[in-house]
């Protein structure tokens, strides 16, 4: 396991697939380094790829004011990073070899921070973090718990945008990550 600058400068340099070729910025993730919770997202957008910083985009900005409005900071209570650190050309899902080849340094993220909860932000993270028998319309808001983890898949917040009728649910997701880091604090597993 890399430390986290080695983990960093790897990321960086990066050339195992096509999308470290075409990319501006490599858009590692960013938060609270030991965060008891972990939001893993798809890949970065491109405002992501211009900062190469995470979720600052248009569906950041309306997960980061949900993530205000529950008094959760990224600073101080959760990580946020993607499955893919460079960005696929207009915007399309990473392809299996693309997600796979990036798996490994978001695995050793995961072990750097050493979070008790996990949150897959749509399709692609919850299929390669979850598995891909699961459907993010049927199953998100359920919490599973595997290897010491608390995992739950929710709506990606761009999908908000595409329809409406998901931001109710979305919102009562993030209620629910509150509660279960509440009742983690409250037991003392945090």
């Amino acid at each position: 396991m890399l430390k986290w600058k080695e983990l960093y400068e790897e990321c960086k340099n990066c050339h195992k697939c096509a999308l470290g070729e075409k990319r501006t910025n490599m858009v590692f993730g960013e938060g609270n380094m030991k965060a008891p919770i972990v939001f893993i997202g798809e890949a970065p957008g491109a405002d992501e790829d211009r900062s190469g910083r995470p979720f600052v985009g248009k569906a950041g900005q309306l997960f980061t004011k949900g993530m205000l409005a529950l008094d959760l900071k990224r600073d101080r209570d959760y990580y946020i990073c993607n499955i893919c650190k460079c960005r696929p050309d207009r915007n399309r899902t990473p392809t299996e070899e693309e997600a796979m080849t990036c798996l490994p340094y978001l695995r050793n993220q995961v072990a750097l921070i050493k979070p008790k909860i996990i949150i897959c932000l749509g399709a692609t993270a919850m299929k390669y973090i979850i598995g891909s028998d699961w459907r993010i319309t049927r199953d998100r808001g359920k919490w599973i718990e595997r290897k010491g983890y608390y995992i739950m898949p929710t709506f990606h917040p761009a999908a908000l945008f595409r329809d409406e009728s998901k931001k109710s649910l979305f919102w009562r997701d993030l209620k629910s990550i509150k509660e279960k880091y509440e009742k983690l604090k409250e037991d003392g597993e945090i």
